[in-house]
């Protein structure tokens, strides 16, 4: 699974296009990029840029950046309304999708240390990454600014945690960047039925995690209440990492609540919404939809379509695509413009045209290409769309056991199942294609040249890289096929009886899957040079096969008796 991550880099340039065009440039030059946006500002005199990618390909773009600004951006000249300290000011690492928070920040810490000492720029880690508790805040690591970074990087207190320590006229052109790891916001406004700022407001206060202004006696009239210093004493609001405020759309002619979900971990989108109409009630207001501003992690809008899924009563082991639809309308996201997952969810976004793939294929195209003089696809990828249909069997029988049991408990156990089989069908259906890419790979690295010895032992190299790959994708869908069967012995025990014949076939044809993805596992091995790694291999394939038969027995036994 790619471990995707965003970046959002900060540059101390909002005015002069042809410099911010040179550093997004070197960006959009590093393979697997995708440049979502670019957000200059003339009164800040800066710009926001927003890319997202596999983590070493990001990282990569982002060193690039970072080093085309400290080359073109001179901080010695800078002015601006925005706080900063650096031609890159700040350089966050946000974790996207099958990345944790503790693998991102390794990543920043990897790319603070290579820009501090390659490029000779001081570098402060923040937020998530942040080596010392004081520095988690970037207002601690950037006050005073560029004009006090000359005296402050001397201080045992604030030296760079990586790069120089000095001033001299590099770190002086350059100014300091700080890097961090935190998690993914998203700008999210939600529509109500009024034209009334106050009322928005008012409802902005209940929710964010800043709240209100305390008052004695009546909360908009009374007597502000101030703490031994002097200062206004603030009664929080319901949701933590939640920015709001209140505002009138013109060209909607409406009021919105415009909320920063500062960390969707803590308060995801579902529960803003949700919570924002309990509100909107008890001020007898209404909420009529919502707006998404930019982009959202995909498994965001899925978590939302979970969420009002389980409300209903509903499996939630469908389709991403009708999960997403039933995220869509319960959010009324699509109320004031329509929503296009592949322009507002990152991952599709991120999904490039390569050409047609097998899985996107109709059944019959699918069945005459393979049965064609074409080598793909091949046993591997058939092997592992026979394993994505049995997972997929598995999963109806889940389904319709929930639906069964809708009116009971127990409908969310079957809905459980039904979510485990759906992420075992859509993850062999990805190894359909990985496996003839395998192949692909092979053929490619066959015919690289040989004229000569070097050319020899690179083309030597590129196919024991390829051929141990191809071993890899047969036997991850090994694993994936036998692991599934859980689903369809689970069903053929306590699954709707009218179906588990269906739950049987499921089992049969994940079976099949298994021991086709062996045979492929098996010839891939003679032309693989490192024995001991084959013989580990072959030896934990053969105990995937036994497993998966020992399983097909079970289910096969438990569906014949109650036939």
């Amino acid at each position: 699974m790619k471990q995707i991550i965003e970046c959002v880099p900060n540059f101390s340039e909002g005015r002069d296009m042809s410099i911010i065009k040179q550093i997004t440039d070197v960006i959009e030059q590093v393979d697997g990029i995708k440049l979502l946006d670019v957000d200059p500002g003339a009164a800040t005199n800066r710009t926001v840029v927003t890319f997202v990618g596999e983590a070493e390909a990001v990282c990569e773009a982002a060193f690039a950046a970072v080093k085309k600004a400290s080359e073109i951006i001179d901080m010695s000249k800078h002015k601006g309304a925005h706080p900063r300290f650096g031609a890159t000011d700040v350089c966050p690492l946000i974790p996207v999708s099958n990345i944790t928070m503790e693998e991102t920040v390794k990543y920043a810490h990897k790319l603070a240390e290579r820009l501090g000492n390659e490029l000779n720029i001081p570098i402060f880690c923040y937020e998530s990454a942040a080596k010392t508790p004081i520095r988690r805040n970037l207002a601690n690591c950037r006050s005073g600014e560029y004009e006090a970074l000359s005296k402050r990087i001397t201080t045992a207190e604030w030296k760079p945690d990586f790069g120089p320590s000095v001033w001299n006229e590099h770190t002086k052109r350059t100014g300091a960047t700080a890097v961090g790891a935190r998690n993914f916001l998203v700008a999210y406004n939600i529509n109500l039925n009024t034209t009334s700022v106050h009322k928005a407001n008012s409802i902005a206060f209940d929710v964010r995690e800043r709240g209100r202004v305390k008052r004695e006696g009546h909360p908009v009239t009374g007597k502000i209440v101030l703490d031994k210093n002097g200062n206004k004493v603030n009664e929080p609001g319901l949701l933590k990492s939640v920015k709001a405020i209140g505002w009138f759309i013109e060209e909607y002619g409406v009021a919105q609540l415009s909320m920063n979900l500062t960390d969707i971990s803590v308060t995801p989108v579902h529960v803003a919404f949700d919570t924002v109409c309990e509100r909107a009630c008890a001020n007898g207001l209404r909420v009529t939809g919502s707006e998404l501003v930019g982009v959202m992690p995909l498994q965001a809008i899925l978590d939302a379509g979970k969420y009002f899924l389980k409300k209903q009563g509903r499996s939630t082991g469908i389709a991403d695509s009708e999960i997403i639809k039933i995220a869509v309308k319960s959010l009324g996201l699509d109320e004031l413009k329509p929503f296009d997952p592949k322009k507002n969810i990152i991952e599709y976004m991120m999904e490039e045209d390569s050409g047609e793939r097998l899985i996107d294929m109709d059944l019959v195209k699918f069945c005459h290409t393979t049965a064609s003089d074409a080598p793909a696809p091949g046993g591997g990828s058939v092997s592992a769309y026979m394993g994505s249909m049995g997972a997929a069997l598995g999963t109806m029988v889940a389904n319709l056991t929930a639906h069964k049991h809708r009116h009971t408990d127990k409908w969310i156990e079957y809905s459980d199942w039904a979510e485990k089989g759906k992420i075992y069908h859509d993850t062999l259906l990805k190894m359909v294609d990985e496996d003839t890419n395998a192949y692909k790979k092979i053929m490619e690295a066959f015919g690289l040249p040989k004229s000569n010895d070097e050319d020899k032992a690179i083309r030597t190299q590129a196919i024991q890289a390829a051929t141990k790959y191809a071993i890899e994708i047969p036997l991850k869908t090994m694993e994936i096929c036998c692991n599934s069967m859980e689903v369809m012995l689970e069903m053929a025990k306590t699954g709707l009886e009218a179906s588990i014949s269906d739950a049987a076939v499921g089992a049969i044809a994940a079976r099949a899957g298994v021991q086709g993805a062996y045979l492929n596992v098996r010839i891939n091995t003679g032309g693989y040079n490192d024995k001991e790694f084959v013989n580990k291999v072959v030896k934990e394939g053969a105990a995937i096969e036994k497993k998966a038969l020992e399983i097909e027995k079970q289910v096969l036994e438990l569906v014949n008796s109650k036939l």
